[in-house]
């Protein structure tokens, strides 16, 4: 059963508004990876994350793991070049990090993939998004969580080294940067505690998956 989303003491607002991108910080995480954090970006996340649950056409996917098919353990959705993204909200968030991050990765994000996680079953394996121009060149991946907090892990692709653990969630803001996607994994990992739902957008870049 999917659990309703218990709003943040901290985001009592139903305007959706985007804060400067001036209060964020870089971690540098080692073989030229690092992360960019931004707290509570998006303020009026709560409303953002009910307008996504009903206006984004989720679907749910099937894959092949072994031998066996099974359910992808999250909703998701994809939005291409030039696709009206669901709320403009999405639109200007993808505009200002573009324009924050024009002289660092000298292009803009152009799509927008969503996941919903239903509740504490729901979860993404280890990985890196390495489809594409990825798995060879530094880029950068943002995403902006809205909904209750998850933990998000980093880890070193070749093992050795700590693992890095972020709750995100209520408008938080993390930017995987430089060989993120080559020298470092990422999970949501599943969780036994009750945990709400949440929904992270991806910003990505043209030909990074």
């Amino acid at each position: 059963m999917t659990r309703h989303l218990q709003g943040s003491l901290f985001d009592q607002t139903d305007e959706t508004r985007l804060g400067p991108l001036d209060g964020i910080r870089r971690t540098a995480l080692g073989s030229g990876a690092w992360i960019d954090v931004l707290p509570g970006w998006l303020s009026g996340s709560d409303a953002l994350f009910e307008h996504l649950v009903t206006a984004v056409p989720w679907r749910a996917e099937r894959r092949q793991m072994y031998d066996h098919v099974v359910d992808v353990p999250r909703l998701l959705a994809f939005y291409g070049p030039g696709e009206r993204l669901p709320h403009p909200a999405l639109e200007e968030a993808r505009d200002s990090l573009s324009a924050h991050y024009a002289d660092e990765l000298g292009e803009p994000f152009v799509t927008a993939g969503l996941c919903h996680y239903r509740d504490g079953r729901d979860s993404v394996a280890w990985h890196g998004d390495r489809i594409g121009r990825g798995a060879r060149e530094d880029t950068m991946v943002a995403i902006v969580s809205v909904g209750s907090p998850r933990d998000l892990l980093l880890r070193p692709a070749h093992g050795g080294g700590e693992t890095v653990r972020r709750p995100l969630g209520h408008g938080d803001l993390i930017v995987m940067g430089g060989s993120c996607q080559r020298t470092w994994e990422h999970s949501v990992p599943k969780s036994t505690r009750a945990t709400g739902p949440r929904i992270s957008i991806q910003f990505r870049p043209r030909g990074v998956q």
